[in-house]
């Protein structure tokens, strides 16, 4: 056993997830309310739900709830994310969640494995690596149904997994409440905060090029520009690429932007969108970072093949020097760096109130159905009286009235 897993039994690490948890636990008032409610109706009782999401404060209030609710939690998190304090407190619950931010890839992909031989009879997905895994093992017809939290998930259930997925798999992405509350504005906030943290350098005056101008790209270019950065868009689809115009940003192709920016931030969820051929003809000393659920955004394979040398420069920047004598910092390791990144917060905590009950009420709705009907198999968007029943929720809590 690591030093690193070891610690997940240490009383101290216990008691500090114990602290954070509980404070994250006192501002998500909706959830608050949902815990009530399960621990009544008892949605889950008698279910296993395996879990894979990112290990944080937030995310172990919707697994209380869930418990609440009366499942039986077998869950993981994601590689290079997991919050060793939330895990152990998680562990001392009886809850059962594993894994350490220690974790190399081939652990988390044990760590997977560990969840579907637990055999859940429901998923609670990210990237869709449950269900891309269940089906392989030829067992997926055993699936109740479950949700999946991102685009790359949802794209993959789409693409990759289309007609092998005999189960309900609600996608949290689609609901117009993830895009704007969470999407939008918690991701554009974290991620520009992150960025300021990490790399303590300045926004105002900065070239910024934003890849991707769906809902998380939207959110990062705003507050980028709020904060006096000077942002630039690529997009490949004609409409989203129309809409950045109009909202005032520049919109060019990569190759144009590539000796431009002095900063690029991926917001695609698709594979190689920042491509080596981009990196090289960057300007020197040019910062790279993925806000993408999968590392896969940034070509981090064809740039390692033109570095001449590296320097770890405090565990989440990267130098990397390349063959033309320019060098380029390379942001945790291409992974989602507002979460993978040294002293990770994520998305806000209202924001992920909302995506919760999103997550939360959805996995009800796989159970009990909306009129004695559970919602058909595949991949769907969240019903729209969930929807619409969390809008009214979050404007009581924030004191706005329709």
């Amino acid at each position: 056993m690591t030093q690193a897993k070891a610690n997940l039994a240490n009383p101290e690490l216990v008691e500090r997830g114990r602290a954070r948890i509980a404070w994250i636990r006192s501002r998500m008032a909706m959830l608050a309310t949902l815990r009530s409610e399960f621990r009544e109706t008892q949605p889950f009782a008698g279910r296993r739900i395996g879990v894979s999401l990112h290990v944080e404060p937030k995310t172990a209030v919707l697994l209380e709830v869930l418990a609440e609710g009366g499942a039986e939690i077998v869950g993981t998190g994601n590689h290079g994310s997991t919050q060793d304090d939330v895990v152990a407190f998680l562990q001392s619950q009886g809850i059962g969640v594993f894994g350490s931010r220690a974790d190399t890839l081939a652990d988390h992909h044990a760590n997977l494995a560990r969840v579907l031989d637990a055999k859940p009879d429901m998923l609670l997905d990210n990237g869709a690596d449950l269900a891309a895994g269940i089906i392989e093992r030829g067992w997926a017809a055993s699936i109740l149904g479950g949700t999946e939290e991102t685009t790359s998930g949802g794209d993959r259930l789409r693409g990759e997994l289309a007609g092998k997925v005999p189960f309900p798999s609600i996608v949290i992405n689609d609901s117009p409440l993830k895009a704007i509350g969470e999407n939008k504005h918690a991701v554009g906030q974290s991620v520009v905060e992150s960025f300021m943290r990490i790399t303590n350098l300045m926004i105002p005056g900065r070239r910024f090029c934003v890849i991707g101008y769906g809902w998380c790209g939207r959110g990062i270019a705003q507050y980028l520009r709020a904060l006096g950065g000077r942002v630039a868009v690529v997009e490949v689809d004609e409409i989203k690429a129309l809409e950045a115009a109009l909202d005032g940003y520049r919109v060019a192709p990569l190759a144009d932007l590539a000796p431009w920016a002095q900063v690029f931030i991926t917001a695609t969820g698709r594979a190689g969108v920042l491509p080596a051929s981009a990196i090289a003809a960057m300007q020197d000393g040019a910062v790279l970072a993925n806000s993408g659920h999968f590392p896969w955004e940034i070509d981090t394979e064809g740039m390692g093949a033109m570095t001449t040398g590296s320097t770890d420069l405090d565990g989440t920047l990267q130098r990397l020097d390349l063959a033309n004598g320019r060098h380029v910092i390379l942001v945790a390791e291409g992974r989602m760096f507002n979460l993978a990144g040294s002293e990770p917060k994520g998305n806000s905590i209202e924001s992920m109130d909302i995506g919760f009950m999103l997550q939360a009420l959805s996995l009800e709705r796989v159970v009990k159905g909306a009129t004695g009907e559970r919602p058909a198999p595949g991949a769907q968007p969240v019903p729209d009286d969930i929807n619409r029943r969390i809008a009214r929720l979050m404007m009581a809590t924030m004191g706005a009235a329709l």
